[in-house]
């Protein structure tokens, strides 16, 4: 089974230099970067500790109770789908938009209401924990709405913590994607 996910980069790597978007479909959303390992070692924790869970449901069931067995069962698989959804977290494009998923939200913003993706300099969180570091951050602007720029990645978030060339890799292609698709992207 391939794993979109894991041939990202080397997509991005491979293509050639007259075709800035190396990927056959874009109509289907993609994520343009690997998830990083602080991402995936949190969700490998997670599964874990659900695997952990459920086997104590079906412990629980095998003893006779059944509606603690209910209640730990669903308890474990919260614990899954939270693995799950941090997994999907990041930004995602197509050729209809950008998408930026995370654990409680997802916002789509069509390629239209673009009016800049950039990276800046500035203070950015260090693994979505209070404390703020300077950092890169890359930065959506819409054309109408917020007048803060909405932040989409940092270089201190878990996919690209310690990896400034993933980090620079993959603000690169999102900001390809925008000035492929948005027209107020292009000047």
């Amino acid at each position: 089974m391939p794993l979109a996910f894991l041939t990202a980069d080397r997509a991005f790597d491979e293509a050639a230099d007259d075709a800035p978007l190396p990927y056959d479909d874009r109509d289907q959303w993609r994520r343009p970067y690997r998830p990083g390992p602080w991402r995936v070692g949190a969700a490998a924790i997670l599964l874990l500790l659900a695997s952990f869970v459920l086997v104590s449901a079906v412990i629980i069931a095998a003893a006779g109770g059944m509606s603690g067995a209910a209640v730990t069962g669903a308890l474990g698989l919260a614990v899954v789908a939270s693995a799950l959804r941090l997994l999907r977290m990041g930004v995602w494009v197509n050729a209809t938009g950008l998408r930026h998923v995370r654990f409680f939200l997802t916002r789509t913003t069509p390629w239209n209401r673009v009016r800049a993706v950039r990276t800046a300099q500035r203070p950015v969180k260090w693994l979505a924990l209070p404390r703020t570091v300077q950092g890169q951050a890359l930065e959506l602007v819409v054309r109408e709405g917020a007048a803060e720029p909405a932040v989409l990645l940092t270089d201190h978030n878990a996919d690209f913590l310690s990896r400034t060339e993933a980090f620079d890799r993959a603000a690169d292609t999102v900001e390809v994607w925008a000035y492929e698709y948005a027209p107020a992207a292009r000047g």
